[in-house]
Parts: C-alpha cells; sequence; structure tokens
C-alpha cells in the first residue's frame, strides 16, 4: 500500500511541470505593444530589466505580429554582444514626426535602468578589448568615463506624447539620477508631480571591505575623505550616497535596529495588487518626494536607533518615504519605482510554467541580500495586476 501511494506521488511529481507547461503553453495569448528602454545593459542576459520579461512571457503577452517578447532583443538602449563590442538602439535622432509615430506605435513604456555603462565596468567584463585598462584592478569599483547613459530630452518627449495619449507609463530607478542632467530631471518631476531628493541607497550585507570584494572602492575612498580617514564598518548596514558624492552609512546595531529597508503597503492596495504588508528590499533605491497627484503605492521604513536617527536628521535623510507611487486615472496612467525593481537573478525559463509561484519558496535564500523573494512576493503580483488591469482596459476600448 505505501509502495503504492509512494509510486503515485512520484508519478505525479514528474507529469505536474509537464502538465504546468502545457496550461502555459495552449493559454491564449494577448497582444500589446510594449517599448522598454534599458540602457544598463551588460551582458546579453539583459538582467536590468529581466523580470518585466518574465511576466511578459509568463502572462503570455506578445507583439501586434504574434511573435513573443524576446529579452535580448525587444528593447531600446544599450545592446552588448558577449564578445567586448556593443551597438546603441535608441530614438535620439528621431524628428518630431517620427516620435510621434513612436508613440502611436506603442500601447505602454517602460524606462528601466537609464544609469548607463561605463568604461571602468565594462573592459572589467571585455578585457581583451582596451588593453590599456590591464593595469586597473576591478575597473567595475571605481568611477571611471560614461559610455552611454542618463535620460534624453526625446526619451522624456516620448513619455510626455505616451501621457497625452493616455497610455501607461512605467518608470523605475534610475531614470532621472545621475547621470541624467539637472534640467531633464526637473522636467520629468515636473511633468509627474514627483522629486528626487538627490540621496540614493543600497543595503550591503557586510560592509567589511575586506570581506565584500563587491563594495565600490570609490565608496570608501570619498567616506573617508569625508570623515577624518576612517572606515569603522564591519557590519552589514545601508550606504546613502548623494547626487555630490556625500557618503553617509547606517550600520547594523551601531546606528539601526533593524538592518534592511523594509517595503510598507497599506491594506488598499495589499488588497488591490496582491501585495504583503511587509517585505524587505535588499538592493538600490532611491529617496523620493511626491505630491498629492500621486497616490503613494507602498513606502520604504528604515528602522534607525537614536544615533541612527540623529545622523539621518542631520543629513535630512526622511525614515519613511515613498517605493512605489502611482497615478492610475482617467487622465493619464503613470507608475514610478523608487529601486531597481526589474534587475534579478531570476531565470527566464521557470516562465512557461503556469502556477510556478506556488513552488516559489523553495528558490529563496537565507542571505539578507537574496532578491528572488521580492520579485516572487512583491514586484510578480504587482507588475502582472498592473498589466492586466491595463490589458483589460484598452481590450475593452478596442
Amino acid at each position: 500500500m505505501i509502495k503504492k501511494i509512494f509510486g503515485r506521488v512520484l508519478i505525479l511529481l514528474i507529469l505536474s511541470p509537464v502538465l504546468m507547461f502545457l496550461l502555459w503553453a495552449f493559454t491564449s495569448t494577448k497582444r500589446i505593444n510594449v517599448l522598454i528602454l534599458d540602457k544598463t545593459v551588460l551582458t546579453s542576459k539583459g538582467q536590468e530589466h529581466v523580470s518585466f520579461s518574465w511576466i511578459l512571457k509568463h502572462d503570455n503577452y506578445v507583439r501586434s505580429n504574434g511573435e513573443p517578447y524576446k529579452s535580448n532583443i525587444d528593447y531600446f538602449g544599450f545592446f552588448p554582444n558577449d564578445s567586448g563590442n556593443y551597438k546603441i538602439k535608441d530614438f535620439n535622432n528621431f524628428n518630431p514626426v517620427l516620435l510621434d509615430s513612436l508613440s502611436t506605435a506603442y500601447d505602454m513604456v517602460y524606462y528601466t535602468d537609464l544609469y548607463g555603462i561605463y568604461e571602468g565596468e565594462w573592459h572589467e567584463q571585455y578585457p581583451e578589448v582596451a588593453p590599456e585598462y590591464s593595469n586597473y584592478v576591478d575597473n567595475s569599483l571605481e568611477h571611471t568615463r560614461k559610455i552611454y547613459g542618463g535620460m534624453t530630452y526625446n526619451e522624456l518627449e516620448l513619455l510626455h506624447k505616451m501621457k497625452v495619449q493616455k497610455k501607461l507609463i512605467i518608470t523605475e530607478f534610475n531614470v532621472i539620477a545621475s547621470p541624467t542632467s539637472n534640467n531633464i530631471r526637473k522636467d520629468f518631476e515636473k511633468e509627474f508631480n514627483m522629486e528626487w531628493t538627490g540621496w540614493v541607497g543600497r543595503y550591503y550585507e557586510t560592509l567589511d571591505t575586506t570581506v565584500n570584494k563587491e563594495l565600490p572602492r570609490w565608496m570608501k575612498k570619498n567616506y573617508r575623505l569625508q570623515h577624518n580617514d576612517i572606515w569603522p564598518f564591519h557590519k552589514s548596514g545601508i550606504v546613502f550616497v548623494r547626487n555630490d558624492d556625500k557618503i553617509e552609512i547606517l550600520e547594523n546595531k551601531t546606528h539601526l535596529n533593524i538592518e534592511l529597508p523594509v517595503i510598507h503597503t497599506s491594506k488598499e492596495y495589499m488588497t488591490k495588487y496582491g501585495l504583503p504588508e511587509e517585505m524587505k528590499y535588499p538592493f538600490w533605491f532611491d529617496i523620493i518626494k511626491t505630491s498629492g497627484e500621486n497616490k503613494i503605492v507602498s513606502e520604504y521604513k528604515l528602522s534607525p536607533n537614536q544615533n541612527g536617527s540623529e545622523l539621518l536628521r542631520a543629513y535630512g535623510i526622511p525614515k519613511v518615504f515613498p517605493a512605489v507611487i502611482e497615478h492610475d486615472s482617467t487622465d493619464y496612467k503613470f507608475h514610478y519605482f523608487a529601486g531597481d525593481f526589474s534587475d534579478s537573478s531570476i531565470g527566464l525559463n521557470s516562465s512557461k510554467f503556469k502556477w510556478i509561484n506556488i513552488f516559489s519558496n523553495f528558490s529563496y535564500q537565507l542571505s539578507a541580500q537574496e532578491r528572488v523573494s521580492f520579485f516572487w512576493d512583491y514586484y510578480r503580483p504587482m507588475m502582472s495586476e498592473i498589466m492586466k488591469n491595463y490589458y483589460t482596459e484598452i481590450s475593452t476600448e478596442n
């Protein structure tokens, strides 16, 4: 009897992936033209927009010609070929007529990471294409010259045209922080009733530079220049960087009661988007303000102790600030994610299985810095719902 039960369970486990794939494969497709702009693509995997590519594939969104979206092709921005060469495909040379045509052709737009590519990280990835950089170690950890990046006038103008046509606009950090010019940034802020404070931040699982080899050297260098040539940190913590290169750090226990930023969501948006009340967030974020024109979906909350609170107060860094804002109304549709949300290590192959999220817990890691749980529990349900609601709306109109 036990052998029979075990055999049936084993058969079920074997057949489940097949069934899940077939259910996904035979789900009807949804045609929608999506413009993705990503300027921070270091390899052809397109990691900086892979989370959104996963949503498109899993939820069966395809291009207007019925072809599925390919994460390494179907976007504008920077295109590496994994051998040290690259090409740039964007619309910055478009005249007003072509830009109008672009805004008409696409149903929605998603600007992911416009920070760009810099010589140090590029030649660290492909050292053979520039031997003159061989004297530098870990170029990606140093400040170097920009190859490509930052929002341009045409990219902002496209957003304006999409807004006027009441098409869905999704943007996220970093679209207006460095290296975007002040004029473009201010016009974006005015267009969408929000403001960047000049601060960005990131959690690190350890600030010990002898252990964490990914900690940027410019970060330590600038901090020491600004703080009597000392770097006293060995625990985890949150690093804050201002647009004038000012560095401040909150270390766990020394300044923080809870080491990680936590995203809190109100009951209204927990219901609307299927979000958890609390979600840890261990990656890059920017600190923004917004007006009453926008609704705050979720907020970051820091948990400083007295020492940390005094440090934050001294530099005007709030303990609570928006994580996601939206303007979801009849006049226009705009979402801003104040974090590097679409950058993920999630594998695209998992998108081809119906109900795969049921098994997502098995992919979580014990590390505080892991981001897989953020994708499954926060980004996936929110983006799926945003897309579903918008697709239903435009399908009804058509």
